[in-house]
């Protein structure tokens, strides 16, 4: 990418140096700004801005010369679509596939293997298209993607309104004595360690159930149910009452794999308007148990529009 010059207009006085090159330059993240940003790679009046957080005055000239790689590269792997129509694709994702482009991340993701054969709408974030919700790289299992962008907006409106029910299988440090149970624990960023999540008195509002399958010599099984959608919620909830996940490598004890799969989904398809359910093969990983016995709860909700003809 080549020089870009910008005058500031009046009406931008104010605004923050990121958000306002990444409104100005259309293909970066803002995470993408901000790193260029703090390499020196802008300069206003001739001086180097390294504060992303520097609040622009109108009349100024920005000048952009970072050499910004492409943030989407489609590339061809190896993905397990479990359904596809023309207004999502669900995928099984794989232990060690990072959902989306980020700081730091140079891997191939999955964003850029959904690429190769669809075209995916662009929300608020051009390297996030399609995409409503995500996995942590070494959690397995469901991911669901819009393909449209009336898709997309429906599928963020009912993650965001909790209408999704998510079900996830787990093992877990420890034999947990309680048969079933309910986590209740504000999640915010670790003051200590800012990339970890942590139980903490500011953070926002988390709950967690969970149900225990079978127990083993020193692990249980259970099926765990997210009621909000944090980051790392279901890890930091269980190491916070004793049991972390086996396998964890940030919150618990490293083994070969976490030992955390979303398994099942249920939401409202952004298309017909019928609830929809889908299930994840389980990981062979995972302990021997009969998992297709475990029935689903009833549907608590009732759609109220009409089903498309197929």
């Amino acid at each position: 990418m080549g020089k870009i010059e910008l005058k500031v207009a009046g009406e931008e006085d104010g605004l923050r140096l990121d958000r306002y090159l990444t409104e100005k330059i259309k293909g970066i993240s803002r995470s993408e700004v901000q790193r260029a940003i703090r390499a020196g790679y802008v300069t206003i009046g001739d001086v180097a801005a390294i504060q992303p957080s520097r609040r622009l005055k109108g009349g100024e000239r920005v000048l952009w010369e970072a050499p910004v790689r492409s943030l989407l590269t489609p590339v061809r792997i190896d993905l397990a679509i479990l359904y596809e129509d023309e207004d999502i694709v669900v995928v099984d994702k794989p232990v060690g596939l990072i959902v989306h482009p980020g700081a730091g991340v140079s891997d191939t993701t999955l964003v850029e293997g959904l690429l190769v054969d669809r075209s995916l709408p662009q929300g608020d974030d051009p390297v996030r298209p399609g995409i409503v919700h995500r996995l942590d790289k070494e959690t397995s299992g469901l991911i669901v993607v819009a393909k449209s962008p009336s898709a997309l907006d429906s599928l963020k409106e009912q993650f965001a309104t909790r209408r999704v029910t998510k079900f996830y299988l787990t093992q877990v440090e420890g034999k947990v004595v309680e048969e079933e149970g309910r986590i209740e624990a504000p999640i915010g960023r670790s003051p200590s360690c800012p990339s970890r999540m942590a139980i903490h008195p500011q953070g926002r509002s988390s709950q967690t159930e969970f149900r225990v399958l079978d127990r083993g010599k020193d692990t249980s099984l259970l099926l765990v149910r997210p009621l909000s959608g944090r980051t790392h919620q279901i890890r930091v909830h269980l190491r916070y009452v004793g049991h972390p996940v086996v396998g964890d490598p940030v919150y618990g004890r490293t083994r070969k794999r976490l030992l955390l799969h979303a398994w099942r989904i249920e939401f409202t398809h952004p298309g017909n308007g019928a609830r929809v359910r889908f299930e994840a093969p389980v990981p062979p990983e995972f302990p021997k148990y009969p998992y297709h016995e475990i029935p689903w709860p009833e549907s608590q909700y009732v759609s109220s529009q009409v089903q498309r003809d197929n």
